[in-house]
C-alpha cells in the first residue's frame, strides 16, 4: 500500500499546509513558542501515517496511527489556545478546526480498518 494514495495522508498533509499559512501571522514573539509547537505537531500527523504504513506490519501501523491521532488532539488544543489568545480569527479557527475533525474521522476509520485486519 502506498501511503501517498491514502485520503487520510492527503488530508493531513493539507492540514499541515493550512497550519503553516495560519501561523505565519502569529506574533513574532511566538516564533519559538506556540507557532513552532503547532507546526511540529501538525507535521507529525502525516509523518506518522507514512511511517506506520511503511512498517508494513499491522501492529506497528496501528501504533503509529494512534500516535498520529494523539497529535491531532494535541493540535486541536493548541489551535483553541491560539484562538483564545487572539492569534487567529474565528473564521480561520473554524476552517482549521473543521480540517482537524475531518482528519480525526479519517484516522479513526483507518485504525478501525487495521484493527479488523488483526
Amino acid at each position: 500500500m502506498d501511503y501517498k494514495e491514502l485520503e487520510v495522508w492527503k488530508e493531513s498533509k493539507e492540514l499541515v499546509k493550512m497550519v503553516y499559512e495560519v501561523t505565519e501571522s502569529f506574533p513574532s514573539s511566538e516564533q519559538f513558542g506556540l507557532s513552532s509547537q503547532i507546526r511540529r505537531c501538525a507535521i507529525s500527523i502525516p509523518s506518522n501515517i507514512a511511517e506506520g504504513v511503511g512498517r508494513n506490519h499491522v501492529k506497528d501501523t496501528i501504533q503509529f496511527l494512534y500516535i498520529s491521532r494523539g497529535s491531532l488532539y494535541e493540535l486541536e488544543t493548541q489551535v483553541i489556545l491560539a484562538f483564545e489568545l487572539s492569534f487567529i480569527s474565528k473564521d480561520t479557527f473554524e476552517k482549521v478546526f473543521e480540517k482537524i475533525h475531518l482528519c480525526m474521522k479519517l484516522i479513526s476509520g483507518f485504525i478501525n480498518y487495521y484493527e479488523n485486519k488483526k
